[in-house]
Order: structure tokens, then sequence, then C-alpha cells
């Protein structure tokens, strides 16, 4: 067949040589060549044939005649890259003002785009149809550097008033703490009464911020260096500079931030002197400092944010100061305090607090009780307080072969598994959600039992964990390479479920996966820690690329798992943090005193970390009764951490 592969010849490509091309003649904006392609892909049938007609209609788009992108837009409606051609095509009609097509199409646009919701604002305003000052503030309200169209929208909203100067600060100061600074000069520049050559002193203090606050501090004695102009230092930029400052040296100098805002605090002007302790509590309680409750009692008044108002009751917690932890979270916003991290703990304090038989012991259990029917870590941590055991009665749902066949049959899906052989993993998965986003659980289920036999374990787990009233733990907890991992953790001398829960938690079994650092295979393993392993392990030959193989992965990462438990005296808890986050930091989470392991995870600094101990723990409870291994509430496995002092020192690191 004649394709234009080869000039002037004929020759017979298979589906998907011949895709590849198509993808080829895209990049490469060759609009002739992808329309035989389309035609010849069409010709054998082949069932991705449609993304080569919607590369073709990407690069005519700008030509197209609104009506031609109608017909393909309802030609290819059940396909996932409809909403992707519609956002592009929308883009192209607000360049051009033509408002009524664009709205006739946002009306039901299916995707979250930043750029469009901005041009959606700025026609409505432009129109002057619907109010749209509240929706474009909260837009406005972001550290997330917005796309460049958003600007048309806020400097409208800035000529009529709509967005306003205390508006502009706000932002700016939120960019600061974010440590932004270079947004944060951006949004200034909005601002009429600053001076562009003093926007320099933003990253000094982002670099070295004790510098800013010693010349405060210089300033303040009489001292003639003028390094900084200290007028400038009693404007409103000087203010947010400093408390900028502040903040900056409170993350990595907690004592000497508060040192200096103790003596420095009478320079703000008094309504931000509660702010700058606000800050410093933040700071202290993520550090574990055992001043950080004093700190947010100076704060008092003060608006915190989520995160700050969030580690107040961490401080509580740590301190173990139930009445505190009750008061912290009352003050959060009824959408924080409906989290169900916060539910969880607020039903622990009144429990902590109660008298025996009271109202208060009453509201507890009835916390617990709803807690306890939601399936995730606090969930179960809730059933572990009414002594209520973890239940399979909903875990035997099984389908029949009709409805997998089914699934399997859904044309959507043929073409996720299609791009999952090519190795196209991203189209891939964008195709399994686009054709299982409406399924009822029934069709769940049978979706993740067929994706579990494509040995496609990430997307199995996920479609089985999206149920709501039938459930298959079976999918969300599977057991694939049992005999490499049983192997594995027998001559690492550790718990199987617990091999499984990390495992599931770093890589969804899939033995390909790479995270953005750097980490590779089923367990995830930093090139670093593979070779000290390997070495330590003996292992003759180890090579960089031997990362990838199953077997390798799986010993160096159960060998390393000994490894963290051995430095952790055996406490699960912290060689999962070790396994996430390096042995030092989780040596250095301990507490003077013994503490909770709930409330050690709870106060991890790293949210990243913090919800990763949290899952691989609440998984290793899930596998234990799957594996036939010891099977306990999920509180007990967590245990206790032990005092700091009693703590084993760590003399050496991997390098």
């Amino acid at each position: 067949m004649a394709i234009g592969l080869f000039s002037g010849q004929a020759y017979a490509l298979s589906n998907e040589t011949l895709f590849q091309h198509a993808r080829d003649a895209y990049a490469g904006r060759n609009e002739s060549v992808l329309a035989e392609d389309a035609k010849q892909l069409h010709a054998q049938q082949y069932v991705l044939a449609p993304y080569a007609d919607y590369w073709l209609m990407l690069l005519k788009l700008e030509q197209a005649r609104d009506e031609d992108v109608q017909n393909f837009l309802a030609k290819y409606i059940d396909l996932p890259f409809t909403e992707r051609l519609r956002g592009e095509w929308m883009k192209k009609l607000a360049k051009q003002g033509n408002w009524q097509p664009f709205f006739e199409e946002y009306a039901d646009f299916q995707r979250d785009d930043v750029t469009l919701q901005c041009y959606a604002l700025l026609g409505h305003a432009q129109i002057g149809d619907v109010d749209v000052t509240e929706a474009s503030r909260s837009l406005w309200m972001t550290t997330v550097d917005l796309p460049s169209n958003c600007n048309a929208l806020f400097d409208l909203l800035q000529k009529t008033g709509a967005l306003s100067t205390d508006d502009i600060w706000a932002r700016f100061r939120l960019s600061l703490l974010d440590g932004k600074p270079s947004l944060a000069r951006a949004i200034a520049s909005r601002l009429n009464n600053i001076d562009t050559n003093e926007l320099k002193w933003l990253e000094v203090a982002n670099q070295t911020p004790q510098a800013i606050l010693e010349v405060q501090a210089i300033g303040k004695q009489g001292s003639n260096k003028k390094d900084v102009d200290k007028a400038m230092l009693k404007t409103r930029f000087g203010n947010e500079l400093f408390l900028f400052a502040l903040d900056r040296l409170a993350r990595t100098k907690l004592e000497d931030a508060i040192s200096l805002y103790s003596s420095l605090q009478g320079s703000l002007p008094e309504h931000e002197r509660a702010y700058g302790w606000g800050r410093i509590a933040y700071h202290a309680a993520r550090a574990h400092h055992p001043q950080a409750l004093e700190f947010y009692a100076l704060a008092a008044g003060a608006n915190l944010e989520k995160e700050q108002l969030a580690w107040q009751v961490r401080a509580a917690l740590r301190a173990e100061d139930w009445p505190r932890v009750l008061t912290a979270i009352a003050a959060m916003p009824a959408k924080q305090m409906d989290e169900s991290s916060w539910r969880y703990w607020k039903a622990r304090a009144l429990k902590a607090t109660a008298p025996k038989n009271s109202s208060q012991q009453v509201e507890a259990n009835v916390l617990f009780s709803r807690l306890s029917t939601e399936r995730h870590y606090y969930g179960w941590l809730a059933a572990d307080e009414l002594d209520a055991a973890l239940s399979n009665a909903e875990q035997n749902y099984v389908n029949s072969e009709l409805e997998v066949t089914a699934v399997a049959n859904h044309p959507a899906i043929k073409r996720a598994i299609e791009f999952q052989r090519l190795d196209m993993r991203w189209e891939a998965k964008s195709e399994w959600v686009w054709a299982t986003r409406n399924f009822d659980d029934q069709q769940l289920l049978a979706a993740a039992e067929f994706a579990s036999r494509q040995k496609w374990y990430d997307i199995a787990i996920s479609t089985a964990d999206n149920t709501r009233q039938l459930h298959d733990y079976k999918l969300r907890y599977p057991t694939p390479y049992r005999d490499l991992i049983h192997t594995s953790a027998n001559n690492a001398q550790v718990d199987e479920a617990w091999v499984y829960g990390l495992t599931r938690q770093e890589s969804r079994f899939m033995h390909y996966a790479k995270s953005n650092v750097g980490a590779s295979g089923l367990m995830q393993l930093m090139p670093a820690t593979a070779k000290w392993a390997a070495h330590r392990m003996g292992m003759r030959g180890y090579r960089a690329d031997m990362i990838h193989n199953l077997g390798t992965n799986i010993d160096i990462g159960t060998y390393y798992m000994r490894h963290t438990l051995d430095l952790m005296d055996g406490q699960a808890v912290m060689a999962t943090a070790a396994y996430n986050a390096g042995p030092s930091r989780a040596k250095q989470w301990m507490a003077k005193q013994p503490l909770e392991a709930a409330i050690y995870i709870e106060t991890i600094p790293f949210l990243e970390t913090r919800n990763y101990v949290q899952k691989v723990m609440a998984n290793a409870n899930f596998y234990a009764p799957r594996l036939g291994t010891k099977i306990q509430t999920l509180k007990s496995r967590l245990g206790i951490i032990p005092a700091r002092a009693k703590a084993e020192v760590m003399t050496a690191e991997i390098e």
C-alpha cells in the first residue's frame, strides 16, 4: 500500500509502525503525510486510527471552520481526546472574542483548565452578564503560576476596583511565604507605591534572611549602617520584607528567629505582631520545639492559614495535651474540621478528657462509629477504638465471566490496552479513566479484574478503589510475584505483609515504575541505595541496570527494609519512615518520652512521608489476613515509639 512513508513505493507496514509514523508526522507538523497515514490506518481498521484524525485536526485547527470542528467533536464524542480538542478550540474562540460559541461549549466542558477558566471569567466580565468578582478573587489568591492570559482578567478587575490594593498585598505575602519571590515581584508590579529597585531585597531575604533582620536590629539601635534603606523597612513593603525574612530564618535557624523576633517585634505595627508569632509557631511545631504551643498562644488573634491550624493540633498531640487538641480543632474552619484526620483526633481528645458514661463519651463514640465505615487509615484506627474487627464481609463480590468479557470488549478499554502495549502509558491511563468514569460498582470490579489479568496492577488497584458499595479487596490488595516476595521476605526476616504494604505504596506492583527523583522498580530503589545494599549483601557483579530486574529489586528492597528495621530497633513505623525519608530523619522525629506511633506519624513534618507511612502500615494490616501472617489491630501494629534518649545514636548513613 502506498502511504508516503517511502516516496513512490508501496510497502505493507504493521499498524504499530504506521501509527508511529503518524505520530512522527504530527510532531513534525507534516499535514499531508499525516493525512495519508490516517487514511491508511482507517483502511486497516486499526483501533487507534482516530488518534491520527485528532492530530490532524490539531494541525488544522487555526484555519478550520467552526462547523468542521463541531462535526469532528460529534463524530468522536466517545473518545477522551474530544475534550482536549474542545479546550483548544475554545481558546481559539476566546482569543477572537467570539463568546457565544465559547460559552455554549464551556457549559459542558469536563476538564479542569485554568486558561479556559480565566477566559470564561474575562468573557463574562466583558459582556457584563455575570458578576465574576468572587470567582476571580479566589483564582487570584493562589501561589500557582497562572497562565499569561489570566493577566487580562486581573487587569480589568484592577481597573474597575474589583481587585483591590489589599488583594494584591495579600497575594504578595502568600507568594513570599510559599518561597516564590519571583512571583511576588511580578505581583508587586501592580502596586504604584513600590520602588522596583527595592524588590532586589526580596532575594536577599530569601537567601540570607538574617541579614535583613539584623539591619532592622541595627536600625533600632541607631546605627549608621546603610546597606538597606531603613526608611524602607517602615513601609508596608518593609513590613512584608521583614516578615518574609523572619519566616525564611525560622525554617532553618529557629532559635535565631525566636531570639531576633523577641527583640524586634516592636518594629511591626501592632496588628502584625501576632502574625509573626504565628509563623514562628508553625515552624516550631514542625520542628517539634517544646515551646511551640507557647508561640501559638502569642499568635492569638492572627488569621492562621490551614497548615498553621493543623500544626497547632499536632503540637498539642505531641504534648499529649488533649484539652488543647480540642480547642485547636475547634479553631479550624468547618471544612477543615470535617477532614478525616481531625474527626479522628477530635474523637480521641473527647475520649481522653470525658468523664465515664458522659455525653462527651457518647459524642466520641458517634464520631468513631461514623468514621469507622470509611475505608482509609483513620477509619481503621476509629474501628480499633470501637474494638471493631476488620471485616471481610464486603470483600467477596466476584464478577461473572460475562461481565469481564463485556469490559474487555469496550472500545475505550481496547484502546487503553493497545496504548499500554505500545508503552504509551499516559494515553493508556487516559483512555482507561475515560472508559470507567461512569461505571457502576460491578463494572468497576469487572474492569479491575480484567486489568489484573493483564498484569496492569496499578490500574486494577485504582479502579477497584473507586467502588462505593461493592468491594473486592483481593483486587485492591493484590499479591503478585508471591514466590519472589515470600522468599525474599523470609531471607531478610521481615514481615511479608509489611513488604507487600510497602510495595503497593511504592509502585502499585508495576516493575517499570520510576519516580521523578530517580527511584526505580517494584520497590522504588534509589541507584545509590541499591548499589550500597548490593555491596553489603555480597551481590557479585552488580550493575546499575540490574535494579530493573524483578528478583534483584525485591531482594535489595527487602534487605534494605531489614536494615532500616535494625536501625530503628525493630520499630516498623520508624523503619517505614526511614525507607522513605532516610534513617536520620526517622530518628530525629522521636520524642524525649515514649510516644504513641499514631502521634509520631501525625507529626512527621513532611506531608509525603506522613501519608506514605500511614498508607504502608494500613496496607500491611490489610495484607496480614490474606497472607496468613500475624493478625492484629492497626493501632497495635503501629505500636509505641520509644523515647529518643533510649534510642541508639545514628553513627553512619548511606553515602
